[in-house]
């Protein structure tokens, strides 16, 4: 399928293998659909496939032993995600579920194996993507130590927005808490804060619009 492909094309791990490589994992790679709010794997479980995202968005949590979940990470189309087993045969490391009705192809890992060990040089790649996530980790974890609510709402506002000032947030509040590391509460009196000081305006259900990016950027920093 012309999806599939474009999904493997372009993901930085596998974009890298040769062109006849990729057509074969296309060929072995099947897809899901997942409706709204369904988990498509739980922190624990065995792993023995990856995914990768060709419409819709996936979050990525954690959850306490009291059931409170912690959002780590929200992916949208073309991301890959549950590759961490391919490399140590252990249990999923976190939770995923789908933000909304979400298409996903689906890769085992053994063809996967198979592939890397054809293509030893892709190991490279495979340490740039740990390192980068390494570093995604050591970000959040100052972020958490030293940035407050505030400012880590709208740092986390900032990213889901990118380079657009008018976006839907793809996630319920109770989400974006759990991705800022704060309590609902605390969030949405920072949200109220934005609001009333001008640098952002709701516009209908969890949509936003960014009046003052600048304010934002410089709130996003302050510790």
């Amino acid at each position: 399928m012309t999806e599939h492909r474009r999904v493997l094309e372009t993901s930085q791990l596998l974009g890298a293998m040769p062109a006849d490589t990729l057509e074969g994992l296309r060929a072995v790679s099947t897809s899901r659909t997942f409706a709204r709010n369904e988990v498509i794997f739980r922190r624990g479980e065995a792993a023995s496939e990856m995914y990768g995202i060709v419409s819709g968005r996936v979050a990525i949590l954690t959850s306490s032993p009291d059931g409170r979940e912690s959002l780590v990470a929200v992916l949208e189309e073309g991301a890959l995600f549950g590759e961490l087993g391919l490399f140590d045969d252990g249990p999923r490391s976190a939770d995923a579920r789908a933000l909304e009705e979400t298409k996903v192809i689906v890769l085992a890992y053994e063809p996967l194996r198979a592939a890397i060990d054809q293509q030893p040089t892709l190991l490279w790649v495979i340490v740039r993507l740990l390192a980068r996530r390494l570093r995604t980790t050591d970000d959040a974890l100052a972020d958490a130590v030293f940035l407050d609510v505030p400012a880590r709402t709208a740092k986390r506002l900032l990213d889901i927005a990118g380079d657009q000032d008018t976006f839907r947030l793809p996630m319920t509040q109770e989400d974006l808490a759990g991705l800022v590391g704060a309590s609902r509460e605390r969030v949405n009196k920072a949200l109220s804060l934005f609001t009333r000081l001008g640098w952002i305006k709701v516009e209908g259900r969890n949509r936003y619009h960014i009046l003052d990016r600048q304010a934002l950027e410089e709130r996003s920093t302050l510790y």
